[in-house]
């Protein structure tokens, strides 16, 4: 820079002769010298400055990259070289100028010459034009200020940076240009510039605003004194623009503080340094303070846990996505996912570790729950009784249930490579893939079928197969579900029901003997049994008491069936729901109307009252008139429709089945009801359906009635009374199903207890004797009622059993007066009586009413009088028997 006085001096000095010039180029040397020394000073300084500054606020960014960039210093040194290079240039051309000036002192008889002058005076312009050109390409901004704020000198940048050129801007007052950003800066100046005067030095952050943009700047400034004769007259400001990274910090902070995932830093002794607030609350604490407060072991409470993740991110540096359980300030743990990393300063060594950690312990939960319903709906597919196929839309099974192993005797690893129709009857098979093909398609939603599948094991086995389509996400059909149910032994047993007629047909005409069938059915009954308990029986011997005992059994239970058909045993009512009844029996009898092309026309009626009944007999009603209207069709049509309407009045409901079949004639109405009555073909009927209709429904206290429709068909509707009590869905019970074992007796209730046996029959007294005495009872026998009168005098007995039907010398005598004359002449010790006949026993006369004695239905076996002894008997204490 050039002082104008020094100008007008010079411009003196050039034009005075001789000796006068002489002085005054020495004064100017020694100023060019001093010059020199202060502008030397000044670039070395400012050049020491920029490179702490540089490496004081980079040198922490650069190591926490992930990138390395510690080449930076490295091109800081190589700047500095330059540098020196070209101030060596530069002072290169001070020597010349330094040897030209003592060249001219030298010449004391001759002054320099004009050429001489304009030669130095260019060599000083030149070296001021190159350190002017050396400050201005400082990217960050200097200024020279006098005390007062007066600008001095500028370089490029702030130049740049307030829009001026130089000559604008030298001379004019700093705060032309900016002012402090917070509005005090005059007051902060006056108080601050003693200070400053004193240490010579100040560095900090100003935030300006620049008056010709409006807009706020921060700048990192470091201000030095200028020196003349030990007395500041001025001041060098260098300020490096950081707004980019203050805007930077600011969204860094914003971003730290609204993020909502934790984030937090702490030390390698387990301070926590800093954490933003979503961490504090995920960790229920009010403030940071109060986490601050806290060491990571109180945070991450499990010392293995935190022993293990402290060597994971010493050894990898960064660890991502690690579970860890953190401990809340209430103390109820939480799930995090942790992602960790550890900072190290120059050697190397761990300074700090910083890292978020997400909460998921509701997606834990979630997680936990959707496990819980993905096994429930496994264990439910498991557990239920049908088969359940998934297939893609190329036919290949995707799914199949537990119970293909029961159904079909396949393993489910076994089906993997089956596709649908491998199994499959070659006559069934067209329709199942042309049903599949509609559900694929989109043209069926759900349908149903029956086909033949083969077992493993060879047989055939009847699957009624239920179709429905399955979506993916977008809604298109991506496959289809598939439950078969087994009704291979439901076929069976309609055709058990259609032979049923037969056998009750055979009941009505043998019940009359069955009274005298039933002793000699008891007797041989037991008696096998225990012939076949007792040892060192021949095999052959073994195998013929087997077989009667079996077919023995055989005949009790013709003999039993009889006596239902012959008056019917009282159904085991409760409320029933008529609509579930009807669609189990319409469901039952299904396949057969599908082969015969026969379609139900059913509509159920919301609301419908119940009824109180036996929902296996009233099943059988509703199955015999569907079966009915069913050959009524076939006789004059191949297809045809049955139709089920449901109607009430105030006291009872109405089912009618109503047929398009060949009808009744109106001469047969009134006998349609009559046993053996029929109007089906030879063979087609037993005539008793009907009539079993009848006794069902009035023991229900109904009634059924029978119309011939003047269009063709015929009608029959069933009366039942309305229940007042709540139905419930039913099923109906399973008439092959075997039923469950009765407990065996308690010995220690029975041991010891006597028994008095009156009965006629040799073989009764003989079977009831052996089978209780190994149980631990006594018995004894009577034949007749002296004979009972004669043992009941000489010791008391705890239970009687006496047959109803007593024969005496050929003479028919009651049961009832001798237990009576037997319960007189027994003192106070009394027996408990239970009755034993042949005779039909309605369901629920073996449980007494009140003063009522049992009763025990022939034939029977040991267990059932074990049975029923137990019952009367355990509640009274065993006495002592008189000997």
């Amino acid at each position: 820079m050039v002082d104008p006085e020094q100008g007008k001096s010079n411009s003196a000095d050039r034009s005075s002769p001789g000796g006068d010039a002489r002085p005054g180029v020495s004064s100017r040397f020694e100023q060019f010298e001093k010059r020199q020394k202060e502008l030397w000073k000044l670039t070395f300084f400012l050049l020491l400055v920029l490179a702490v500054v540089f490496a004081l606020v980079s040198w922490d960014s650069i190591r926490s990259l992930s990138k390395h960039f510690e080449a930076l210093p490295i091109g800081l040194v190589v700047l500095v070289v330059l540098f020196i290079a070209y101030m060596w240039k530069k002072t290169q051309e001070l020597s010349e100028l330094r040897g030209l000036m003592h060249g001219i002192e030298q010449r004391d008889a001759a002054p320099p010459s004009e050429k001489q002058i304009d030669q130095l005076f260019a060599t000083i312009t030149r070296s001021q034009q190159g350190f002017r050109d050396l400050i201005d390409s400082f990217d960050d901004v200097l200024i020279a200020l006098s005390l007062e704020g007066e600008i001095r000198a500028v370089n490029r940048s702030f130049s740049d940076l307030v829009g001026l050129p130089f000559q604008q801007i030298i001379g004019r007052h700093i705060a032309e240009f900016v002012e402090e950003g917070s509005g005090g800066g005059q007051e902060q100046v006056r108080r601050n510039l003693p200070r400053f005067l004193d240490r010579r030095s100040w560095s900090g952050l100003v935030q300006a605003r620049l008056k010709s943009q409006q807009s706020v700047h921060y700048f990192d400034c470091v201000a030095h004194a200028m020196v003349r004769d030990d007395k500041v007259h001025g001041l060098t400001v260098l300020a490096r623009d950081i707004t980019a990274s203050r805007k930077n910090e600011a969204r860094f902070t914003e971003l730290f503080e609204t993020l909502q995932e934790g984030i937090y830093i702490t030390t390698p002794d387990g301070q926590i340094l800093d954490a933003n607030p979503a961490l504090v609350r995920m960790l229920g604490f009010d403030t940071k303070e109060e986490l601050f407060a806290k060491k990571v072991s109180e945070v991450i409470t499990s010392r293995e846990e935190r022993k293990l993740l402290r060597e994971e991110v010493e050894r990898q540096s960064t660890v991502r996505s690690r579970e860890i359980t953190l401990q809340r300030k209430d103390g109820h743990p939480i799930v995090c996912l942790n992602t960790a990393a550890a900072v190290r300063d120059s050697a190397g060594n761990v300074i700090r570790y910083q890292g978020a950690v997400m909460d998921i312990t509701a997606r834990r939960e979630m997680e936990h729950r959707l496990h819980q319903q993905q096994e429930f709906a496994r264990r439910l597919v498991d557990s239920f009784p049908d088969l359940i196929l998934v297939l893609d839309i190329d036919s290949r099974f995707t799914f199949v249930s537990p119970r293909s192993k029961e159904i079909l005797g396949y393993e489910v690893e076994e089906t993997r490579e089956m596709k649908l129709g491998g199994r499959t009857h070659a006559e069934d098979l067209p329709a199942l893939l042309s049903l599949y093909g509609d559900i694929v398609a989109g043209r069926q939603t759900f349908a149903s079928l029956e086909v033949r599948v083969r077992h493993k094991l060879g047989e055939w086995r009847l699957i009624r197969f239920n179709f429905s389509p399955l979506f993916d996400e977008a809604g298109k059909i991506d496959g289809v579900v598939m439950s078969g149910r087994d009704v291979t032994e439901m076929k069976r047993l309609e055709e058990q029901l259609i032979q049923a007629e037969k056998l009750a047909a055979m009941g009505q005409m043998l019940a009359g003997v069955a009274h005298e069938l039933n002793n000699p059915l008891t007797a041989i009954l037991g008696v096998t049994e225990l012939l076949r308990e007792r040892g060192g029986l021949e095999e052959a011997t073994k195998r013929q008491l087997d077989l009667t005992h079996r077919q023995a059994r055989r005949a009790a239970r013709i003999v039993q069936n009889l006596l239902d058909f012959s008056r019917p045993a009282a159904p085991q009512k409760k409320p029933l729901d008529v609509i579930s009844l009807l669609e189990r029996t319409v469901q039952l009898h299904e396949h057969s109307l599908r082969r015969n092309n026969i379609a139900v026309d059913f509509q159920p009626l919301p609301g419908f009252p119940g009824v109180v009944g036996d929902p296996n007999q009233l099943m059988q009603v509703f199955l015999n008139l569907i079966t009915n209207a069913e050959y009524a069709i076939r006789e004059v049509r191949e297809s045809g429709r049955i139709q089920i309407r449901l109607a009430r009045d105030s006291s009872r409901i109405a089912v009618t089945f109503q047929d398009d079949g060949v009808g009744i004639q109106p001469d047969a109405v009134p006998r349609l009801f009559d046993p053996f009555y029929t109007t089906k073909r030879p063979g087609g009927g037993t005539g008793l359906g009907l009539s079993i209709c009848m006794a069902i429904v009035r023991e229900h206290g109904g009634t059924i009635e029978a119309e011939s429709l003047p269009a063709g068909g015929s009608a029959f509707t069933v009366y039942l009374p309305v229940s007042d009590e709540p139905v419930q869905k039913t099923t109906a019970r399973d008439p092959d199903a075997t039923p469950a074992p009765v407990a065996p007796p308690i010995s220690a209730a029975l041991k010891g207890r006597a028994v008095l046996v009156l009965d006629d029959e040799e073989s009764i007294r003989l079977l009831l004797k052996e089978g209780l005495s190994v149980r631990g009872m006594r018995v004894d026998c009577a034949a007749s009622p002296l004979e009972a009168l004669t043992l009941i005098s000489q010791r008391s007995y705890d239970a009687l059993l006496c047959d109803l039907n007593l024969v005496v010398g050929g003479t028919p005598s009651s049961g009832r007066s001798a237990a009576a004359r037997i319960l007189a002449a027994s003192g106070e010790h009394k027996p408990t009586v239970i009755y034993m006949t042949g005779d039909f026993v309605e369901t629920g006369e073996g449980v007494p009413g009140p003063g009522e004695p049992r009763r025990l239905q022939k034939p029977f076996r040991v267990s059932d009088v074990v049975a029923v002894l137990r019952d009367v008997l355990t509640a009274s204490p065993a006495e002592k028997v008189r000997g």
